[in-house]
């Protein structure tokens, strides 16, 4: 598993929308999985490691600021104090693993608001494909099960002070012997243990509880009589079910009788009289709108050729009206003119030219146009125009009555079709003999299925008693089985958990002989001093290490400094976690603690950059210092760079990509 990126928005002193990038840089040559992130102390380190596990596991995340908070009022208090109530609050984060020998990735998507109803955030997986991340909402906690255990989830995701309780006490705390319980299968064998006694004890209660066996002469007796009466029923059915198609037939034809016969026309006869009036109604209402149309303009559609000629001499009047008016304005502007040339200075033989080509010019002007009879209309503008409105008036009429004479020729057809059905109706005498032969014969249909339906329900009801008769009988001898079965449950368990303990022995010391090498291995590596410890076993009750010298002799803790017991705790979390046999990311706050600079170089030089393929380091400044992030930066082991500024006045946190302390 790799971390790919983690997102946070309005969570806790993260203000806003804030992303931080947690891929590793690996190439060919070299890897670099150290993800470093400075802060100072309450700058907002520790609600980054908070941030993954609860993305992680939700309510079962073991937060290091919940306590005994409920997981709604946990909710609460990572709320950033500074946003709106109802602004989101959420976390996502983006892994990739290995999954049938493919990458994939998931980015889970944790949200809730300010005092949710619920209690509840909103979990949301949104994957390679749409497919399979709506269905892993419902069973996200066991399959985060299978990828990180949350009982070892402490072996990868430590601080600080979890080193320091480990290196300080002589039995490792709560959480590590957890961790190491889930790394052994310490807790199935226990749950298979606790499982074992419910089992017995739920044995002795059956036994305990046993009623006397029923007679079993007295069942079979009762079966034999319940299946002759079965028999006997069942004869009864088929007699009945012959019965009612028999009836069903007859009823069949008593209907088509009646219907051939006009009897269901005669019972429609009022419907269909009432009908007819209505369509009757209908078309003398269209029959008065033909007469309003007739009163109107619609008799002119007779004289259309007249209408028409009257409409075209009309315009052509009009029009020899215009030309003769345009005609005397030409005539009276000649006029004028020649009375303006007679005044001054021209020749009496220039203007009589002039007058006659202005004479000449009228005459061929209106040569053309003056082809026309005498005009015998003599009709007006408005009358004209009234011509035209009657016209047009006209053309809607002629469509309206088209209309109006289609809908009369529709409804005398619909009343003719009613006036036939009427005439093939029974007569009264007739219709009353046809429904009341069609009356019986359903009535009797109806009685025989009442019977046939009686029995069918009885039948059914002995079904059930021979069932639970022979259930009865097939339970007396299952009976005896049971009681014998839970007798020899009861008395093989305790040979079961003698059996179960020793194999918790046997596991428990074949998993710590791998785990005290891996240890050892590891502090040595760290220590960079081979003389000290020669070798480490762990007690296989408590889990708390011995050391031994190259004598054999103890080392008892006390002897070790204090940056020796910190060494030792980080190689014990440090072998867990190579014995685990997941391949995951290790995030670390506050990794160095009260190092001083021999052992804190070793463990900058030697666990940073082996401890995992990804390595999440959240530091202070006083931690891994100028001298530190060098020889990081000099080894290449760091992929990225952040620094969280913590502004004291807002209390809100800034992540600053690419930078450090230095």
């Amino acid at each position: 598993m790799i971390f790919l990126e983690l997102v946070l928005q309005n969570f806790g002193p993260y203000s806003g929308k804030q992303v931080i990038n947690l891929s590793p840089k690996i190439d060919e040559e070299n890897s670099h999985p150290i993800i470093l992130l400075g802060g100072m102390n309450g700058g907002g380190k520790t609600t980054l490691m908070d941030a993954i596990r609860l993305a992680l596991y939700g309510a079962r995340a073991q937060c290091s600021t919940r306590g005994n908070l409920s997981y709604s009022d946990f909710l609460n208090q990572c709320v950033n104090n500074k946003i709106d109530p109802v602004a989101d609050t959420r976390i996502e984060l983006l892994f990739e693993h290995i999954e049938n020998d493919k990458p994939i990735k998931y980015r889970v998507v944790r949200s809730w608001t300010k005092n949710p109803k619920d209690g509840k955030d909103t979990l949301g997986i949104l994957g390679d494909s749409d497919t399979w991340p709506d269905a892993l909402v419902n069973i996200w906690d066991e399959y985060i099960e299978n990828l990180l255990p949350l009982g070892i989830s402490n072996l990868f995701l430590f601080d600080g002070e979890q080193v320091k309780e480990l290196a300080e006490q002589e039995t490792p705390p709560p959480v590590v012997v957890d961790a190491i319980r889930g790394l052994l299968g310490l807790e199935l064998a226990d749950r298979l243990a606790v499982d074992l006694d419910i089992l017995v004890n739920r044995k002795l209660k059956e036994v305990g509880n046993s009623k006397d066996l029923a007679n079993l002469e007295e069942i079979e007796t009762r079966l034999t009589q319940q299946q002759e009466d079965y028999q006997t029923t069942e004869e009864k059915v088929e007699i009945l079910k012959d019965q009612v198609e028999e009836l069903e037939q007859k009823q069949q034809e008593a209907f088509d009788k009646f219907i051939s016969e006009g009897g269901k026309i005669a019972a429609e006869r009022n419907q269909l009289e009432l009908q007819q009036n209505t369509k009757t109604a209908e078309i003398e209402q269209v029959r008065q709108s033909m007469c309003e149309l007739a009163a109107d303009v619609l008799p002119l559609a007779l004289i259309p050729n007249l209408l028409t000629q009257a409409q075209a001499q009309g315009e052509k009047e009009f029009r020899h009206q215009q030309i003769q008016i345009s005609k005397d304005l030409l005539i009276e502007r000649d006029q004028r003119l020649l009375a303006w040339l007679n005044q001054v200075e021209i020749s009496p033989i220039q203007v009589e030219k002039i007058q006659s080509f202005l004479i000449q010019d009228v005459d061929s002007l209106y040569a053309k146009t003056i082809q026309i009879e005498a005009p015998w209309l003599l009709a007006d503008d408005e009358t004209l125009s009234q011509l035209d409105n009657l016209i047009y008036h006209l053309q809607n009429s002629k469509l309206s009555a088209k209309e109006k004479l289609a809908i009369l020729k529709n409804k005398e057809e619909e009343i003719h079709t009613l006036e036939r059905q009427v005439q093939t109706a029974a007569a009264p005498e007739d219709y009353t003999k046809l429904r009341q032969a069609l009356e019986a014969a359903q009535n009797q249909v109806v009685e025989a299925k009442a019977n046939y339906e009686t029995i069918r329900r009885r039948l059914g009801e002995l079904e059930t008693i021979i069932a639970k008769s022979k259930r009865e009988l097939s339970d007396y001898t299952v009976e005896n089985i049971k009681h014998k079965n839970s007798e020899h449950i009861i008395t093989s368990a305790a040979k079961v958990q003698n059996t179960l303990k020793i194999f918790r022995e046997k596991l428990t010391l074949r998993k710590l002989n791998k785990l005290e090498e891996e240890v050892k291995n590891c502090f040595l590596y760290l220590l960079h001093k081979s003389d000290l410890v020669h070798r480490i076993t762990i007690d296989t009750k408590t889990f708390s290490l011995l050391l031994y010298d190259l004598n054999g002799k103890p080392v008892p803790k006390h002897r070790l400094s204090a940056g020796e017991k910190q060494l030792l705790a980080i190689a014990f979390l440090w072998g867990l976690a190579k014995v685990s046999g997941h391949r995951l990311p290790v995030a670390i706050d506050t990794p160095l603690g009260r190092l001083d600079s021999s052992h804190r170089s070793n463990l900058v030089e030697r666990y940073f950059p082996s401890a995992s393929h990804q390595v999440i380091l959240l530091s202070t400044d006083t931690e891994i210092g100028k001298k530190e992030v060098e020889t990081l930066r000099e080894n290449e082991a760091i992929a990225r760079e952040y620094l969280l500024k913590y502004d004291s006045s807002t209390r809100q946190t800034t992540v600053v990509e690419n930078q450090y302390f230095w």
